[in-house]
């Protein structure tokens, strides 16, 4: 539980940031962390489109650089964008001033690779949310209080399912979704390899839609 779910500790860290959701709503709010990758994301997309599910993609810059017909499929099809550096780094590996043109160059990527119409109807750059999650949920103050001065809201979770974990097997991170999950929860999956190659990702994220779907709950946007 120490990971699944954030401690009281890790809160105060951090007491502006988004870590749920309204608890007295029937609904959640899942989260895709390192995409977008070309191989896991579009099938995470026909996921949601089955459940007429929306989710909110933290996207790592290069790869929005390295896949843009894949970053502007999630656009496209109506989910939530959020920035998640622009090159996966972590809090300690580079100074806090650097740290921050990261933000800013993947920022600058997601806004350069939006789509210009959204069925017909255009699409500017007042429609990109900022919304930021740290790569490993750590920031230090100054880069903490540097993001809340540029205007980025900061998403953290009430649910990390583990996805990406080589020493979890399917069924324990959905079980781990099915027993940490309640109302207002923010869910991160990872549309990543990692997620992926043992498929933790594919079975925990389509038992759990079908289970949340059927005791009556909503997927929405942040």
């Amino acid at each position: 539980m120490l990971i699944e779910q954030p401690n009281i500790l890790l809160k105060k860290m951090y007491p502006s940031a988004l870590w749920r959701m309204d608890p007295d709503e029937k609904a959640i709010y899942l989260t895709f962390d390192d995409g977008p990758i070309p191989e896991v994301t579009p099938w995470v997309l026909d996921k949601l489109d089955q459940f007429n599910a929306k989710a909110t993609f933290f996207m790592v810059g290069d790869n929005v650089r390295k896949h843009p017909d894949i970053f502007r499929m999630v656009v496209e099809r109506g989910h939530g964008i959020g920035n998640h550096t622009m090159h996966h780094i972590k809090f300690f590996d580079r100074n806090s001033l650097r740290y921050m043109d990261d933000v800013r160059e993947a920022d600058q990527t997601i806004i350069d690779h939006l789509p210009l119409t959204i069925n017909s109807q255009p699409l500017t750059t007042n429609n990109h949310c900022r919304l930021f999650r740290p790569p490993h949920g750590f920031l230090n103050h100054y880069q903490y209080k540097k993001l809340q001065w540029a205007g980025y809201k900061i998403v953290m979770w009430d649910l990390v399912t583990r996805d990406y974990s080589s020493k979890l097997r399917p069924p324990q991170v959905l079980s781990n979704v099915l027993r940490y999950t309640r109302n207002g929860s923010i869910i991160t999956f990872h549309d990543s390899l990692k997620s992926w190659k043992g498929g933790n990702l594919q079975y925990a994220l389509s038992h759990a839609m079908w289970f949340f779907k059927e005791e009556g709950y909503e997927f929405r946007l942040l």
